[in-house]
């Protein structure tokens, strides 16, 4: 008769046993992660925490046509991923997807910094001083002419091109730092 020991498929000094059909899951999980990278843009993936193998292969595929070719070079793909720092990767391109939380904190934390600097007077001053301590790289004079251009906007009543405009340099200095 077997003992208990005998029947435990584990151990404390082995590790844990998984099952071939977990395995298949992990692999096509990591194969839909590099399929995310792939569907952002250059300017987004160069922002993905991954190693030079992983970066070329990512890149590569831009060129693919052949849907054959395109499932083969995912599955390459998914290989290299298991190499990678997932829960880094994961947590860049959290950044971008814009169902994740951390997307929207970061376009609310721009709507108010855009909201902020249009007060007049004191408080848009200030607002402005805090921005360019925040972001020192920012260039003043444009964010000025923005500034202005966006009031004189609100006041004509007119379509929120300046708006836009403000919001879109905000959005790219930040990102910047």
């Amino acid at each position: 008769m077997n003992s208990p020991d005998q029947n435990n498929f584990q151990t404390d000094d082995e590790d844990i046993l998984v099952s071939r059909s977990e395995l298949k899951r992990q692999m096509d999980a990591l194969k839909q992660l590099g399929k995310r990278i792939t569907e952002l843009r250059p300017d987004q993936q160069e922002k993905i925490p991954m190693d030079e193998a992983l970066r070329a292969a990512i890149t590569e595929t831009r060129r693919i046509t052949s849907n054959g070719a395109l499932k083969r070079h995912m599955q390459f793909i998914g290989k290299l991923m298991r190499h990678a720092d997932v829960d880094a990767i994961r947590l860049a391109l959290d950044e971008f997807d814009t169902a994740s939380q951390a997307h929207n904190q970061k376009f609310h934390a721009i709507e108010q910094w855009r909201e902020r600097l249009l007060l007049e007077g004191t408080a848009g001053n200030e607002a402005l001083e805090a921005f360019i301590n925040d972001h020192p790289q920012t260039d003043i004079q444009q964010l000025r002419q923005l500034i202005r251009n966006t009031r004189r906007e609100i006041e004509k009543q007119q379509p929120p091109t300046q708006y836009r405009k403000l919001f879109r340099f905000l959005r790219d200095t930040t990102e910047s730092n």
